[in-house]
């Protein structure tokens, strides 16, 4: 019975035991709970009023209550504070310096820019007071122009952040033009890379956009190995020769390049170049910044530089003996390739091509021109970009009989958004490839952050360059080189044509 008993009462002093248990850890809970809630009150919590800056600006700013400054600016006075005022450099050098502004209670700001506008100001003023601004777009370039007068650093910066947000097509050129004159780096390279991107693929259809690029900006462009060339470098001379007749053009029609203006300079009376024209002059440093080698590598290409007399002959010179110089040493097998070609050479001569990929297919490709025997094809399926040396029998193409050749590229694809601004962009570093006949090579693999359209800029380098760059100045006879310098090119080609004289009397 004793253990029956027992077996009943353990049970019983069981639950006793965890009754005492719970409320145990019940009293260690409410014990972390109340430090819990000790360090939440002694904590200070900072918390923003909303309502304060709004009433400053509208008490101080808006209904101007106790000023103890007149400012007059463009035919227009507002009544402000100093201690806000003085938040720029401009301002507190005025007030606590020796100036007679220091004593005074009214200051009159001689405007000399016109891009600053009364409303420029009013926004300017009135960002001094809060704690945001709200910056229009449309009235970007007056508010940073304000800024600059000011030196307000934090504003500019919040005006380069609107800038870049808002480049496209209408804006870009404004920008970079803004960009220069008030020294915002961040916004003239994104600007510039822009119209890198957009020059060729969008503003050949929009004269509007195309005349207001200016020929400082226009020359650096042509000249970038980054410009993304749709085609090939016939594609940026037309583009250049729409640009210059809208130039001379500027109370004309905007609508597109019509067959009247694309004939303009080749229904010309006169045998002179149109760049040695007195017109033509200003536009001379734009043209020569083509790769004319390039340029004189299709049959059709030349008939168009010759038929529009805009480009001197003479320029020509130079670039053809060089195209001339490297088929006879690929013919002789004397130059199998570049190689060992540094950057900024590779960069300077070679030859640059591109096009648009509209969708996710794939697709088979070749530029047209001469490269020297080299039939190049380029292949894009969803995922990559390969490129074959087509070498076929029947082809009646002019074929170099190299078992291999060598080649440089590098290739850029770009994404766009809705602006056309670069939403993911792709560059491979300059690659050296050398293929056999029909063989291919992989040149890129598509990062997944790429969409469609794609745009596509291939640098390619098929021959050894030359050692004197084809567009230098002195090479294309620019007025800067003198006798002396020429005699001195046309003396480093004879001595490199008789090096290759004893090359073949040797192999021979």
């Amino acid at each position: 019975m004793g253990n029956v008993v027992n077996k009943v009462t353990h049970p019983i002093q069981a639950m006793r035991g965890k009754k005492r248990k719970r409320e145990d850890e019940d009293s260690d809970s409410n014990e972390e709970i109340n430090d819990l809630l000790d360090k939440s009150l002694a904590t200070p919590k900072r918390k923003k009023l909303i309502s304060t800056a709004k009433y400053i600006y509208q008490a101080l700013f808006k209904e101007e209550r106790n000023s103890d400054i007149t400012v007059h600016a463009l035919g227009k006075v507002w009544h402000l504070h100093k201690v806000y005022l003085s938040q720029s450099p401009y301002f507190a050098s005025m007030f606590n310096g020796s100036w007679r502004e220091a004593e005074e209670d009214y200051v009159h700001i001689e405007i000399i820019d016109p891009k600053i506008t009364i409303e420029s100001l009013y926004s300017v003023f009135g960002s001094l007071y809060m704690d945001e601004v709200v910056l229009e777009p449309r009235e970007i370039v007056s508010i940073l122009a304000t800024a600059t007068l000011f030196q307000l650093d934090s504003l500019i910066d919040r005006c380069a952040e609107v800038m870049i947000e808002t480049s496209n097509a209408e804006t870009a050129v404004k920008y970079y033009e803004a960009a220069c004159e008030y020294g915002v780096k961040s916004v003239k390279q994104s600007t510039f890379n822009w119209l890198l991107v957009n020059l060729l693929s969008l503003y050949y259809k929009t004269g509007k956009w195309l005349r207001l690029i200016s020929i400082e900006l226009m020359e650096l462009l042509v000249a970038s190995p980054d410009l993304y060339v749709m085609q090939t470098e016939l594609s940026l001379y037309t583009l250049l020769r729409y640009w210059m007749y809208l130039k001379l053009h500027p109370g004309g029609e905007e609508v597109g390049a019509s067959e009247e203006k694309l004939q303009y300079f080749s229904n010309r009376q006169s045998s002179v170049a149109f760049l040695n024209t007195p017109k033509g002059k200003p536009y001379e440093k734009c043209f020569r910044a083509l790769r004319l080698n390039n340029l004189l590598n299709h049959h059709v290409d030349i008939r168009v530089l010759r038929q529009d007399n805009i480009i001197p002959v003479e320029w020509m010179h130079e670039p053809l003996f060089q195209q001339w110089n490297s088929m006879l040493l690929v013919d002789q097998t004397l130059d199998k390739g570049p190689k060992d070609v540094d950057e900024k050479l590779f960069l300077e001569s070679c030859i640059r091509c591109g096009r648009t990929l509209p969708e996710s297919e794939y697709l088979k490709w070749r530029w047209t021109g001469f490269n020297f025997g080299l039939d190049l094809i380029l292949i894009s399926d969803t995922k990559t970009l390969r490129v074959k040396r087509h070498h076929r029998t029947e082809n009646e193409r002019l074929l170099s009989l190299q078992v291999k050749r060598q080649f440089q590229i590098r290739v850029s694809v770009a994404s766009l958004n809705d602006l056309r601004q670069i939403k993911h962009q792709q560059t491979t570093p300059i690659q050296s490839v050398s293929l056999d006949k029909n063989e291919e090579a992989m040149l890129i693999m598509f990062d997944k952050e790429l969409t469609y359209p794609l745009l596509i800029s291939v640098n390619m380098l098929v021959v050894s360059p030359p050692r004197t760059s084809p567009n230098s100045p002195a090479v294309q006879g620019s007025p800067t080189a003198g006798p002396s310098s020429s005699r001195h090119t046309h003396r480093d080609e004879e001595e490199s044509l008789d090096a290759v004289g004893a090359d073949i009397a040797v192999s021979s």
